[in-house]
């Protein structure tokens, strides 16, 4: 009941957090798509402002609390002890509670969502329950200070009914993420444990690749964009409207992207208009897409093991229903590695033209390849279709270390937007020292800066930026920075008397994921901006997982080092 009456959730996912300046321009979008709530997963410095848009175009917004996760797995690659991290643990409850106290009141608030596929990415049964006891601690707590919004908390399909059921009676709604058919099951698989509670789908798309079984080549057949278009209004329709139980769907994803779930699962892709978009817009209004996406009727390679290097026709046949002028593209997936290396897509080399067809160059890799063909119209609608190939190199075939590629010039840091590291790796006496990666005080170009400040009179300290976060050596991560030439920094401190060491690299090879190349500078810091510069051409940039390493030590006073600018080139 949303204001005395009843609400159905007509939901979407949110993935447009950090673009402030188009909030209006989405929530407007939203409203024409029939939406009239989103879910977020974890709240930050933009979530007053979404609040407010939303409250604007009269959206509700399920507000996410994050909870860690207790291993490197589906969702995240942290990991966190719910058996002895009792510090960790009070941080997340004391953060849970200022945010329910901080918007309990904001009209656009519509429930709290706590959490997200926890237990699937917890290893243990006795976490499970250490966890279980303390999310019943922090539910219970928020309806003392708020009895006006039901609590949610969220699990992949039906993993954490049992646990919920014996230890956490304060969530009043279960938030079930189902793909596909299974949506049509998850009533049943309530009654067949006798539980009354209502019930929100809180990701719903057509099938992941997860539950994918059919392989080309090793790579899972991704559903056709029919299928995809199908699956969200005939699944709405068929298998969450009519479950009495059931108060609704949040459909993923709004938002925008370019990898590996962008064109599976979300609205748009590279900007473009996916299915997905029309399915929340005919599932919710029941109105047609406006222009159709170009549809692939036929995309295939030949089934064998190609060189890399070589050039290969494919087999492409599109319609456009409007007869539109169409782009074609293509790109690879490698599906391993670490995760943002499986996450990313990629541009082949190819030519030719759909009169003539078209050739694509393999590209220097070895095993299973993902290749997508982008097809798009001038409505700005992109039909996209893919398929599997094999692929050999020899020298490919014996790389360590599988992570993502890195475009040069590569910002490690650029005003603070997108960091592809994350500055969780604390050392020495960390509790004096504290990192704002969106500083204002002091600014080299944009609009931030990083401002690292220790306050204390003696002793050393240590932040490395490092992926994956809050990971020291023991998961895969960091980035291939091959051709790299140098290193550069801009640097200031607020005396003239600081200084540090500063550099990229951290891990050692002690640890089963190192730095493959570690290098600094200790540098005299003065109270004005200056470039440095480190020579990297000679090192083996194969995995750097610590992008940005800085040591310093006090003499007697507190101090502050602004850091901007930091790329390899």
């Amino acid at each position: 009941m949303v204001n005395g009456k009843p609400f159905t959730v007509k939901g979407v996912t949110f993935g447009h957090d950090n673009d402030t300046a188009n909030y209006d321009l989405y929530f407007k979008d939203l409203k024409a798509l029939g939406v009239n709530t989103i879910r977020t997963w974890a709240t930050g410095e933009h979530t007053e402002k979404l609040l407010n848009t939303a409250e604007k175009h009269n959206i509700k917004v399920m507000v996410g609390i994050w909870m860690r996760h207790g291993r490197p797995g589906m969702e995240d690659d942290d990991s966190f002890d719910y058996l002895e991290d009792t510090e960790g643990m009070e941080t997340m409850y004391n953060h849970s509670i200022k945010v329910v106290e901080k918007y309990k009141n904001h009209p656009a608030v519509l429930a709290w969502g706590i959490g997200n596929e926890v237990y699937l990415n917890i290893a243990t049964d006795a976490e499970k329950e250490a966890y279980s006891k303390f999310l019943e601690r922090l539910c219970s707590n928020i309806k003392k200070i708020d009895q006006n919004h039901p609590i949610s908390s969220t699990e992949a399909w039906t993993f954490g009914l049992d646990w919920w059921e014996k230890y956490v009676p304060s969530i009043d709604v279960y938030g079930l993420n189902c793909y596909g058919a299974g949506a049509d099951f998850l009533s049943e698989e309530l009654s067949k444990r006798n539980i009354d509670k209502p019930y929100v789908i809180t990701e719903f798309n057509v099938t992941g690749e997860w539950d994918i079984k059919a392989e080309i080549n090793g790579v899972k057949v991704e559903p056709s964009d029919e299928e995809k278009y199908s699956a969200i209004v005939n699944g709405y329709q068929n298998w969450i409207q009519n479950k009495t139980n059931c108060l609704g769907v949040y459909i993923f994803h709004y938002s925008n992207g370019n990898e590996y779930a962008s064109p599976w699962l979300f609205t748009h892709h590279k900007g473009s208009y996916r299915p997905t978009y029309w399915g929340i817009r005919k599932a919710y209004t029941g109105k047609e897409p406006t222009n159709a996406i170009p549809s692939i009727k036929t995309f295939s390679i030949a089934n064998e093991t190609f060189k890399s290097g070589t050039w290969i026709p494919v087999n492409l046949d599109v319609i456009d229903a409007e007869n539109d002028d169409l782009e074609v593209s293509f790109h690879y997936n490698q599906h391993t590695g670490s995760r943002k290396r499986r996450k990313q897509i990629n541009e082949l080399t190819y030519r030719g033209s759909l009169v003539d067809g078209f050739e694509i160059q393999v590209p220097k890799v070895h095993g299973s390849l993902k290749i997508y063909v982008n097809v798009k119209d001038t409505f700005n609608n992109i039909g996209i279709a893919s398929t599997g190939i094999s692929v050999t190199d020899s020298e490919m075939k014996n790389k360590k270390y599988l992570v993502p590629k890195a475009t040069l010039p590569f910002y490690v840091y650029k005003d603070g937007d997108e960091l592809p590291y994350l500055p969780t790796g604390y050392m020495g006496n960390y509790k004096a020292l504290s990192v704002d990666v969106k500083n204002t005080e002091e600014v080299y170009a944009g609009e931030h800066a990083i401002k690292i400040a220790y306050k204390e009179r003696s002793g050393w300290y240590g932040i490395a930026f490092v992926d994956p976060k809050n990971d020291w050596g023991n998961t895969l991560g960091g980035y291939e920075i091959e051709g790299a030439k140098k290193f550069s920094f801009w640097a200031k401190a607020d005396s003239n008397s600081v200084y540090a060491t500063i550099g990229f690299g951290l891990i050692d090879k002690d640890k089963p994921f190192p730095d493959t190349a570690k290098k600094s500078k200790e540098i005299k810091l003065t109270d004005r901006w200056k470039k440095y510069t480190i020579k990297v051409k000679r090192l083996d940039l194969s995995c750097i997982r610590s992008g940005f390493v800085l040591f310093s030590s006090s003499s007697g006073f507190y101090q502050s080092i602004y850091i901007d600018e930091v790329v390899f080139e």
